[in-house]
């Protein structure tokens, strides 16, 4: 074999084992794919064909086309958002229907005649008070009415009690058949808000130690990405208590999600404080105010504390993210015996109550918190 075929075999060699690597992950990608929508996929597969056997065998209907259509609908929402949604879909089936019903009786159907329905009915939704959803439940029940089933004989509740029947079966199987994981649903939400925060307090510390104004500006940008991780981490608590409050098999998560409901709030207020902070630091290197390195490194304290919350909120131990709350107090307190600038103080005070807030996420009652954060100078660990 010539020398110029060898290094020619190698590449072949290492292209195909790259081909390889990259199809062992995509198999990797697409069985993770199919595990984490399996549950989804069952449940809407069983409510829907539930809700047409309620409607075919109890009822009597004989299409009962809206019932699993809703059941699917409903499903498909959020799970802190069923059953507040699901009314919206019954009454959105029901104007939907009625107009639809009176106005093909009147023009029937057609290209026009399908535009005309659709519009008024959505109209008419608005009117009733309906949000985005109901409107466009309303829109499609019109379209189906319109295209699909017209009406036989006048207007017709059948389809109205087939949406109600869908959306209540949903709701069921939702609850009872593999419900939602409530601790998993918040606790996914949480980890990204807290790495968020996390690294934006570093970013802050950093600006600060390099002196960069521009850093220091980047890190209050940021700021606004970690308000929208809380909201998400708000939305899921809501539906993870939702969920536990509606299934039997998930009802002793309730207290679990105490801990989160505490952490939650508190950490809205960490985040206000991170918007202070950042702007203190802005201030104190625009004004080229000095501040004693503690300072600085207060706030990586804080990053500190703020990734140790995970563990804790995830049913482990609040040591960790205690202490590193009380030390970035006591290296804030240790700033104020080495300057009394008004940059520095400013810098302080934000350090000085994102302590308090992250120790209260942690568990600690406010007043003993308060006291930590005080005394943190002489006694950082004090519980």
């Amino acid at each position: 074999m010539s020398q110029e075929r060898l290094p020619r075999l190698g590449r072949r060699t290492e292209l195909l084992g790259q081909a390889a690597e990259v199809s062992r992950a995509g198999l990797r990608t697409r069985r993770e794919r199919v595990i984490s929508t399996a549950r989804p996929i069952l449940q809407s597969a069983v409510a829907a064909a539930l809700a047409w056997l309620v409607a075919t065998e109890l009822l009597g209907h004989q299409q009962p086309f809206f019932a699993p259509v809703s059941a699917l609908i409903t499903l498909g929402l959020t799970v802190g958002e069923r059953r507040r949604r699901a009314v919206e879909i019954a009454i959105g089936v029901a104007v939907g229907i009625a107009v639809a019903d009176a106005l093909v009786a009147l023009i029937g159907t057609g290209t026009w005649q399908v535009g005309v329905t659709i519009g008024l009915a959505m109209v008419g939704a608005t009117l009733v008070g309906g949000g985005p959803l109901l409107a466009s439940q309303a829109g499609v029940s019109a379209a189906l009415v319109a295209t699909i089933q017209p009406p036989q004989g006048g207007f017709d509740f059948d389809r109205f009690y087939d949406a109600l029947v869908g959306s209540g079966v949903a709701q069921i199987v939702g609850s009872l058949l593999l419900p939602v994981n409530p601790l998993k649903l918040v606790s996914e939400r949480t980890a990204p808000l807290l790495e968020r925060l996390a690294a934006t307090f570093e970013d802050i510390a950093r600006a600060l130690s390099n002196r960069e104004a521009a850093a220091a500006d980047a890190a209050l940008a940021a700021v606004t990405e970690v308000d929208a991780y809380h909201e998400a981490m708000s939305r899921a608590f809501a539906a993870a208590a939702d969920a536990a409050r509606l299934s039997p098999g998930r009802r002793g998560a309730l207290r679990e999600l105490e801990r989160y409901a505490v952490a939650g709030n508190e950490l809205g207020v960490v985040v206000e404080n991170t918007r202070g902070l950042a702007r203190s630091v802005a201030r104190a290197i625009n004004l080229d105010e000095p501040t004693p390195p503690e300072a600085a490194q207060s706030i990586t304290a804080l990053a500190a504390s703020a990734r140790a919350l995970g563990g804790y909120l995830d049913g482990g131990d609040a040591q960790h993210a205690r202490e590193a709350a009380a030390r970035a107090a006591a290296l804030a307190n240790a700033v104020l015996e080495e300057t009394g600038n008004l940059s520095a103080l400013n810098i302080v005070g934000q350090v000085r109550m994102a302590a308090v807030d992250l120790l209260r996420a942690g568990g600690v009652e406010r007043t003993q918190a308060q006291e930590v954060v005080r005394t943190a100078a002489t006694d950082p660990l004090r519980q």
